[in-house]
């Protein structure tokens, strides 16, 4: 029997077509308290909840995307929230919702190693078993690099791979998060950084990048 197509596919599957493989990464590091890593897990289910999402899925060519959860902190710390699973209905988009709402984030504590995760996530892009053209991978922090690969490096990684990354930069510490994420970390056609400065917005702003992302 086929694997029911919101359920994560295994590893030797045949690649199955998707419009976009995306991978959002949730910084769990040491700026990022109990209490700001919640808000950025709510605010991702609250995104998959809204109707936006399986609209913008839905005008795709292939009407389905593959989507993965990580939490990351320090060099070689990057944990799946969420392992990869196809989502093609509004069903299945509030089925991501729960999960992530189930999910057993933990913050991590430690350096914010922003380089070491884009390497790390992309090989999980690259290891995924999906066919598609459009691959990105959306880092959310309230951090710059300071350990591990130099993210420098690691968007050059990025784009020899044909990854797409994107940043949601949390402006509680850094008012220069912006200029940092576009300088040093985002790559590819398209590429772009946003801004959110309170939790109460941040599952706006969430919302607005995934349909970005997925159109």
């Amino acid at each position: 029997m086929a694997a029911p197509a919101a359920m994560a596919l295994p590893a030797h599957a045949a690649a199955e077509p998707v419009d976009l493989a995306l991978v959002l990464a949730v910084d769990a590091s040491a700026s990022i308290s109990r209490g700001t890593l919640d808000f950025q897990l709510r605010g991702h289910a609250a995104a998959f909840r809204h109707p936006a999402v399986p609209q913008a899925i839905a005008n795709g060519a292939r009407r389905r995307i593959a989507v993965m959860l990580a939490q990351f902190a320090g060099p070689d710390a990057v944990t799946t929230l969420v392992p990869w699973r196809v989502l093609a209905s509004a069903d299945e988009c509030q089925a991501m919702a729960a999960t992530i709402d189930a999910a057993p984030g933990v913050a991590m504590g430690g350096s914010t190693a922003l380089g070491g995760a884009v390497a790390a996530l992309v090989r999980q892009v690259d290891a995924a078993p999906f066919a598609t053209d459009r691959r990105t991978i959306d880092v959310v922090s309230n951090g710059f690099s300071n350990a591990g690969l130099d993210p420098i490096s690691a968007r050059a990684y990025a784009a020899a791979a044909g990854v797409t990354v994107n940043a949601l930069a949390i402006l509680d510490e850094y008012d220069w998060l912006e200029r940092y994420y576009a300088d040093n970390v985002i790559v590819g056609d398209g590429a772009f950084v946003r801004t959110v400065d309170s939790p109460e917005s941040f599952a706006d702003a969430f919302l607005a990048k995934l349909v970005s992302e997925i159109v």
